[in-house]
């Protein structure tokens, strides 16, 4: 997960950005992206446990954003680009402690995590064409999943936080939060996060 850029007219962006640094900081610190070891079968095991927070979470999440924005078809098509058959793929973990989905606050928070996500996937796209040759076409894909369309995509957020009432920002950022650490605790668990003495580099 990558920090999304402030932006100076948006008070609830504000609050999201300062209330989710240390948890996104923690993880960003642990993703294997750039480890001298990280190689292509450690990028296909995270792209399966992406997969396996992705897709659950993006079921709760019906009823709040358009399914354009959904993640998991690129991670899809990535896994199967990298060796894995629509049965292997079917056949995947699903974490199943996610954050809670309970009201458009929620939603909010956790569209905040996902979203500022894919800012960042264009310095790993990158990067991983880079290291691995990795392109849409062959497994990279969700690293750009949006396309030509990040920034209007980022901009439509931006404008439906904008609308939302300032007395939800509290519930949006412990949601937030909550996506954040939740994550790191699933890809932990997966075994595909760097150890914490590996990182700081």
């Amino acid at each position: 997960m990558s920090c999304a850029p402030q932006h100076p007219r948006s008070p609830f962006l504000l609050a999201l950005r300062a209330g989710t640094q240390s948890s996104h900081k923690a993880l960003e610190q642990r993703l294997p992206f750039f480890d001298a070891r990280f190689d292509l079968h450690g990028y296909r095991a995270l792209m399966q446990a992406y997969y396996g927070f992705h897709a659950p979470l993006e079921t709760l999440l019906v009823g709040h954003q358009e399914s354009a924005r959904n993640k998991t078809p690129a991670l899809t098509r990535d896994l199967q680009a990298l060796g894995l058959s629509a049965a292997q793929i079917d056949a995947l973990p699903l974490c199943s402690a996610l954050p809670v989905v309970a009201d458009e606050a929620c939603a909010l928070g956790v569209m905040y995590v996902l979203e500022g996500s894919t800012l960042g996937g264009q310095v790993l796209k990158r990067a991983m064409a880079e290291r691995l040759g990795l392109d849409a076409n062959n497994g990279g894909a969700f690293l750009d999943v949006y396309a030509g369309a990040t920034g209007a995509n980022w901009r439509r957020f931006l404008e439906r936080l904008g609308t939302a009432p300032a007395s939800s920002q509290d519930a949006a950022v412990q949601a937030a939060i909550a996506t954040f650490e939740r994550f790191e605790q699933w890809l932990d668990d997966r075994g595909v996060l760097l150890e914490p003495s590996r990182t700081g580099h």
